[in-house]
Parts: structure tokens; sequence; C-alpha cells
């Protein structure tokens, strides 16, 4: 392309040259000046729009060349932050993790293969005498209820008419140290005889909703008392405070209770709401919005006497649950009446979602062994501490003298 730019200029500086000899009447050495001059002109202007052209050619190069760079340099950052990212990351955790899900999926097969396996020998026998209608399933099982209050709604208001209601506390320990993880609010009411009567001698169990929402609030005075000044001592501690449906399903008594944790929000996260397993159940939709609204607060919520692990433990822990409690004796007789899983890996499944596994009601110290070797960390029980005062500097009222009540052996911080 050059070399045809070069041969038209030549041709042009030859035209040039020949009209100026013969149009211009130059003399010959000027008209092969004129040509001469006409063409290094010519060649100048266009050497310098090739070197424009080139110049700008490579500015754009360069130019591509940086974003080029820029985009690497981006990458190489964002490399370099994976890096880091699998270098912090605990790869430990995560293998036993992994671990433990396949355990469990192990154990899920096995117990699967043993059923089919016993179904497949069910179907081998013969039928029995009675036909193959006979009704052969298992009777269903007796529901014992509790028994009634022995002290009747007009004795028991009399009582805390009289401030004859105190509240006692019970310790939650962690194995295998057993050291005080929370504590229970334990009602008694004091008798006229100066005996200790427990919850289940004078808790309602058919109306006296209302006296159930006095004896709940003042528990909630109790234990706000408590962990305030347990607080200020510089020893938190956890209270667990019992709850039932005729606080959270009465507005006033509901909106209270929410009033209060507003205003002790500094303690809220170590208030934990007992509440039975059949009466969360039962929550309709106003009173679980009162539940999420104390959840909202700070507080949780432990769910006590659990009769099957076979739940979803992430619904509860959305919900503000942060334990399950259990019958420690069935629990270690009958495993399986809990959970399908092996009853060693139950207790780490649960603590996945945040929710830890209570076992209560410990009675000896077999119970605690069987517990340590299912993972069970948390217990409870008359073997581990007997309910007993608290602390006269951490109650609301000074402690009133009894003769009939018994020190337990086992001292935790808070008495």
């Amino acid at each position: 392309m050059q070399a045809l730019v070069y041969t038209f200029i030549a041709l042009a500086a030859l035209g040039v040259g020949g009209t100026a000899y013969f149009g211009l009447t130059f003399t010959p050495a000027e008209a092969i000046l004129a040509a001469i001059v006409f063409a290094s002109v010519c060649v100048i202007l266009l050497e310098r729009s090739l070197r424009q052209r080139a110049e700008n050619r490579l500015e754009k190069a360069i130019e591509d060349l940086s974003r080029l760079l820029a985009t690497d340099a981006q990458a190489g950052a964002v490399l370099g932050q994976r890096i880091n990212a699998l270098a912090d990351l605990n790869a430990g955790h995560r293998l036993e993790g992994v671990e433990a899900d396949i355990s469990v999926l192990g154990t899920v097969i096995r117990q699967v293969a043993e059923a089919v396996a016993d179904i497949e020998e069910r179907a081998a026998k013969p039928d029995t005498p009675g036909g193959p209608i006979a009704d052969t399933a298992t009777p269903a099982p007796v529901v014992l209820r509790d028994p009634l209050p022995t002290i009747p709604l007009d004795a028991l208001r009399q009582a805390l008419d009289e401030n004859r209601l105190i509240y006692h506390i019970q310790a939650i320990v962690t194995l295998p140290q057993r050291r005080p993880q929370g504590y229970d609010l334990v009602p008694r009411l004091m008798l006229e005889n100066g005996e200790l009567a427990d919850r289940a001698d004078f808790m309602p169990r058919k109306g006296g909703e209302d006296i159930v929402r006095h004896i709940e609030s003042i528990g909630l005075v109790e234990a706000i008392t408590i962990c305030r000044r347990a607080r200020t001592s510089g020893q938190p501690v956890s209270v667990y405070i019992p709850l039932s449906r005729a606080t959270l399903g009465d507005p006033a008594s509901a909106e209270q209770l929410v009033a209060m944790l507003e205003a002790n929000r500094a303690i809220a996260a170590s208030l934990t709401f007992l509440v039975p397993e059949h009466e969360w159940n039962a929550l309709n939709t106003v009173e679980h919005a009162i539940a999420d609204a104390l959840v909202k607060k700070g507080a949780g919520f432990s769910i006590a006497g659990v009769k099957s692990l076979r739940i979803d433990i992430a619904e509860l822990a959305g919900q503000g649950v942060r334990s399950l409690r259990i019958d420690a004796a069935r629990f270690v007789e009958e495993p399986e009446a809990f959970t399908d899983f092996h009853a060693s890996d139950i207790a780490n499944y649960i603590s996945r979602f945040g929710v830890g596994l209570l076992a209560t009601g410990v009675t000896n110290e077999n119970q605690i062994l069987e517990l340590l070797d299912d993972g069970v960390r948390l217990v409870q029980g008359p073997h581990i501490a007997q309910p007993g005062p608290v602390r006269s500097d951490l109650s609301v009222d000074p402690p009133r003298p009894s003769p009939t009540l018994r020190r337990p052996d086992f001292q935790p911080p808070l008495r």
C-alpha cells in the first residue's frame, strides 16, 4: 500500500515538473527542483500521517494492556482472598461434622436393615390362630396424669395473700466437671405449721388461672432480681422461670411480661422460660406471637417433659428454644423411645442447631455415667442437687426460717 502511495507521489511530482517546464517556462533545473520539492513535501506529510497513526495504535494497545493488567490484578486479589479463606478454614471441625453425619447415617441404615429383616421374619411365620384380621398390635400405653393438688384453691389464695409463697432454686450442672450452668426456680408454699409444700401439692390443674399467673409473675420478679444482683456482684447466672399458657394467653399478663423484659434487656439473655411440652404444642397464633416477642427481647425457652425427639429441631431453634428436657431414667433404659438415632448421636445432632439436651431426674451415679457415654452434658436431679433457698443477698425477701427445710448436699454458688 505504501509503495502505491509513493508511486503516486512520484507521478504527481513528475507532473508538477512537466507543468513547470512546459506551462510556466521554467528552466529544466528549476522544473526538476520544483518536482523534488513537491515530492519531498508529500513524503514528509505522508510520513507524519503514518507516524501519528502508529502512535495512536500504540496508545490504544497500551490502554488495552493496562485494562488486561487491571483485570489480572483483580483476579489475583480475589485468588488471594480465596487462598486466605482456605488457609483460615477449620477443616478439622468440618471433618468432625462429616464424620458425625456418616456415623448417624450408618446407624440409620443399620436400623433400617434390622427393621426390614424383622418384617421378613414376621412375614415368613404362619398366621396366628386368630386369623389375619386379629389385632396383634401392642395396646396403647396408659397415660398417667399428674395427681390433683392436695391444697384447695381457697387455702392457696389465702397463702398468697399472706405472702407465704417462696422460690427455691435447683442447680443444672454440666458434665463431667459438674459446674452449675443455670438454676431452676422452684415454687414452694410455706404452710401454717412451718412445713413446705412442693409445686405438685398446690399448683392448680383445673381452673385457677389467675393464681397461676400471680405465681408466675412473682417468679419472674424473683428471677430478674437474682440475675441483676448476681450480675452486679460479677457472677452472672442463668435462671429458668416456669411459664404456662395461663400467662401467655392473658393479654394483660403477656403485655406486662414483655414490658418487664424490655425494662431489663441487660439481663434478658440470662432468663429462660420453662414451658411443658404439652403446653408448648398447644400454643395458638397469639401465644406464639407473644413467645416470639419474648425471644426478640433476648429471652429463650426450655421445653420440659419431652416425650420424643422425633421433632423438627431447626424449627424449635428458630422459635428461641435453647434446651429440651428429657427424663434421665427413661432415656438410659429406653433410648429408642425418644429417637431412631443411636443414643450416642442424638445429643451431638441436636447441639448442631444450638439446642441443648438436658436430662432431668438423675437419681444415681450410674445414670450419670450412661449419660456421659451418650454425650449428654446437661443434667439435673436429686442426685446432683436438691432445691434449696437462694442466698440472702440475691433474693427478693430475706430467707424465712423453716424447721423442716433441709439444706441440699450440693451447694451451688448461689447458695
